[in-house]
């Protein structure tokens, strides 16, 4: 048991890293998420290809899953697009708005009943996110690509849920992150109109970076959750992952300083989204008890 919970551990620890990665990558975060996922498939289709587990599906099932795909990479995008054009706090900040969006898309896709509380503590995150878009206007575009990523981050675990239900995990994610390279393919060279790249080929710097974040980041943190399910349960893991975003400002603060670049008003709005994620886990922690 205790290795499992290290093991979701470091995948968390993992995880709040990608936004530094995201600010030490130069690339455009159109480039930078394609180059991600493009990565994460050969890595990940290796491992499968080795272990024996590669599973056909169908071309039904493909185009389901290739849509949730594009979810992610919607979502990876405009993460990286906060971070690019505002830093990675408020990249990390934003995505703390996700719980207010999934309190509203959960139970109009799976037809449940609305949770006045979620929905509350979702609102508490984005009055703190309006503080900080209110006393912080030269992150404006930053915060808009955040607050898109964060609606990507509430949808992708609905639609996810559902094609678990019939696919194994690792065969689902290889697909989705395919069909998100697909798709992501066909979407960049709009994209490119508006936010044009400086260079299309990663250099020396880039590329170890881009390793970092398509073998460690992603597929290593992929592997250690699914083994840490083994033993802990979902609810758990879930718990676990709201330090994510603490993990990150963590990071922004200590390893790129960003912190100097912050008024009172900031720290005020960020406040706020943090009580909103303490109060959520104390609910969560608790909901089992009660339960019980």
């Amino acid at each position: 048991m205790k290795k499992a919970f290290l093991q979701l551990h470091i995948a968390v620890f993992l995880a709040g890293f990608t936004a530094i990665l995201g600010k030490l990558i130069e690339l455009n975060e159109g480039l930078l998420v394609l180059y991600r996922m493009l990565l994460s498939v050969m890595i990940l289709g290796i491992i499968i290809l080795f272990q024996g587990k590669m599973t056909k599906i169908s071309w039904v099932d493909f185009l389901k899953i290739t849509g949730v795909g594009l979810i992610l990479a919607i979502h990876w995008l405009t993460f990286y697009g906060s971070i690019k054009y505002a830093n990675a706090t408020v990249g990390v900040v934003c995505i703390s708005a996700s719980g207010f969006f999934s309190a509203i898309f959960e139970p109009l896709i799976l037809k449940k009943r609305f949770d006045a509380m979620n929905l509350f503590l979702g609102l508490i995150s984005v009055f703190g996110i309006l503080i900080i878009f209110g006393f912080h206007q030269h992150f404006k575009v930053g915060i808009v690509f955040g607050i898109i990523s964060a609606i990507g981050s509430a949808l992708f675990p609905i639609f996810n849920k559902q094609l678990l239900q019939k696919h194994q995990a690792q065969t689902l994610t290889f697909y989705e992150l395919l069909g998100g390279v697909i798709l992501l393919s066909a979407v960049l060279p709009f994209y490119f109109m508006k936010f044009s790249p400086a260079y299309f080929v990663p250099n020396i710097t880039d590329v170890f970076w881009l390793v970092i974040l398509a073998g460690f980041c992603t597929v290593l943190t992929f592997n250690l959750q699914l083994n840490a399910l083994k033993k802990i349960s979902a609810f758990t893991s879930n718990l676990m992952y709201n330090l994510e975003p603490v993990y990150g400002v963590i990071f922004a603060f200590s390893i790129l300083k960003e912190h100097q670049t912050f008024n009172s008003y900031f720290y005020s709005g960020i406040g706020l989204i943090f009580l909103a994620v303490f109060i959520q886990m104390r609910r969560e922690k608790n909901g089992p008890k009660k339960a019980a």
